[in-house]
């Protein structure tokens, strides 16, 4: 299976006028072609900044961020969406033009392109609502459409910084499912944080724990879970229970 990408021992340090603080420490996984991983940790740990060294838009003090057997840098970010806990939809602009945005940046706008875009919200359920404002749709249709946006940029790696957090619970259980099975569907390969094990457990194949200030990373546990399950229904399951209990003792040793 092809290596998407790979964390070769990173170290990070945050520099500021106070001193120095340590945030990550020997980082070293991979994720191939396909997969959906998922990185849970303590509050603080350093999740985000992980991600930030992924996408390029922070550099290692030591080892190296590979994307695809290269370091990531301007030429080969591109590939890599990044879906953030906002959904940065702009308001003076409808949802067709939003979903839009990335392609009018990078000057890829056609006719097949705008045919793509349709096809995405009606397969999605947003075509009826493309001339309607952001504000007037609900959060979970808000996220899908910035998944849409970033879908339509073609990603070889999506990475989603907790992009349910913003949600109510029973809209984030609904809209996870929805996303998750969308990313599988399309085969992307995907890396989620969030500090939700249950979200972590039923989007991912495995599931990596990383420790408090300064992170390394304690634990990588695999998944297993009938393929034709979705993501809600992975959570009925007893196996789900097994891996829940696993991670949790992980995250907390001295309960």
């Amino acid at each position: 299976m092809e290596v998407s990408i790979r964390c070769n021992h990173v170290h990070y340090t945050y520099h500021t006028l106070q001193g120095e603080t340590p945030a990550l420490c020997d980082i070293h996984f991979q994720v191939n072609e396909g997969e959906f991983v998922s990185i849970v940790g303590p509050s603080g740990c350093g999740k985000s900044t992980l991600l930030s060294l992924l996408c390029g838009l922070l550099t290692p003090e030591s080892g190296t961020v590979d994307f695809k057997g290269e370091p990531v840098c301007e030429k080969n970010r591109r590939q890599i969406g990044y879906m953030l806990q906002h959904d940065h939809l702009f308001e003076w602009r409808n949802v067709r033009k939003n979903i839009l945005l990335g392609l009018e940046i990078q000057k890829k706008i056609s006719d097949e392109t705008l045919q793509e875009a349709d096809h995405l919200l009606k397969l999605y359920g947003l075509y009826r609502f493309k001339d309607a404002r952001p504000s007037q749709l609900s959060g979970g249709m808000r996220q899908r459409a910035a998944l849409i946006r970033t879908l339509l940029l073609h990603p070889d790696l999506l990475l989603l910084d907790e992009p349910f957090s913003a949600l109510d619970y029973q809209t984030r259980l609904k809209v996870s499912d929805d996303i998750g099975s969308i990313i599988r569907k399309s085969k992307k390969t995907a890396i989620l944080v969030t500090h939700d094990l249950s979200e972590a457990i039923s989007l991912g194949d495995r599931v990596i724990v990383l420790t408090p200030l300064p992170a390394g990373i304690k634990a990588i546990v695999s998944t297993d879970f009938p393929k034709e399950l979705s993501p809600f229904e992975r959570r009925n399951t007893d196996v789900f229970k097994t891996y829940f209990n696993q991670i949790w003792k992980e995250l907390n040793p001295d309960e």
